[in-house]
């Protein structure tokens, strides 16, 4: 049975007017296929990068057509200072934004063993701090609407890892960070509503990651129950489909061929190199 689901415009808080969403790390990768769903939902896209200026131009040149914009705009995220600015800049620019994808990430390898100080705290601050001060900025725009009696509903999305529901050593500072992250998306949401959602994608194997060859990425991609991990569109389509669904909040979507259900001792790459 099919079930509707409001149009992006219809769950905006500017009746009319095209929403637009802050898409962090939009120029590359899973970010740039993110993006473009998005825009194609409905959506007005703020492009975030940090280095990648001719990929995030390039792609805000494909979305801007007629009835549609997309801006870029780059940001280290290295402190609470430049998070709150890369709001302000891209609220200023689209004052119907009303959603946050947190799509940016850092990613290296570490375990328990050999952890330093600096890895973890380059993790919680690309991991954590920044998603959660980008949602604190966004309900801070948004409240006031509620305040005058509005009825704002935004939303701030999280990418995570289907690797927290069955987590292992490896890439530690990662993993910790993303959990943290998870927690903060259940706390979040109950503190923020009714002015936010806060929700969660958990991805499996994407794309190749880190120093991993193509042919350990097929591999490792086939190592699920469905034969096949999660692609780029599936994880975007997942996204959109949360920016839409106003009776969801304070969870984590799960879109990984199931590879959640194969508990490991080590980290995929790890097994296979192993």
């Amino acid at each position: 049975m099919q079930t509707s689901h409001p149009s992006s415009s219809e769950a905006a808080p500017h009746p009319g007017v095209r929403p637009a969403c802050l898409i962090t790390g939009a120029g590359a990768r899973i970010g740039r296929e993110i993006a473009k769903a998005m825009s194609e939902a409905g959506w007005d896209i703020a492009i975030h990068y940090r280095q990648s200026a001719g990929p995030a131009q390039a792609l805000a040149g494909e979305l801007s057509q007629p009835g549609r914009q997309a801006k870029c705009f780059q940001s280290d995220l290295e402190s609470e200072a430049a998070v709150c600015d890369l709001f302000e800049r891209a609220h200023r620019a689209f004052p119907a934004l009303s959603c946050v994808v947190n799509n940016a990430s850092e990613f290296e390898f570490d375990r328990p063993e050999h952890v330093r100080a600096e890895s973890l705290s380059r993790h919680f601050q690309a991991n954590l701090v920044t998603p959660v001060i980008l949602t604190r900025c966004l309900h801070d725009a948004l409240a006031p609407m509620h305040q005058k009696g509005a009825d704002p509903i935004g939303v701030v999305i999280h990418l995570l890892d289907q690797k927290l529901a069955n987590p292992n050593p490896d890439f530690f500072s990662y993993t910790l960070s993303k959990a943290a992250l998870l927690e903060a998306t259940r706390l979040c949401a109950s503190a923020l509503a009714p002015v936010l959602r806060v929700v969660a994608v958990a991805p499996g194997i994407t794309l190749p990651s880190a120093d991993q060859t193509e042919a350990e990425f097929q591999q490792a991609h086939q190592m699920t129950p469905l034969g096949a991990s999660s692609r780029p569109k599936e994880i975007a389509d997942a996204v959109v489909w949360l920016s839409r669904a106003r009776a969801v909040t304070g969870t984590m979507l799960l879109v990984d061929g199931g590879q959640h259900l194969a508990a490991h001792p080590r980290d995929v790459m790890m097994m296979i190199r192993s």
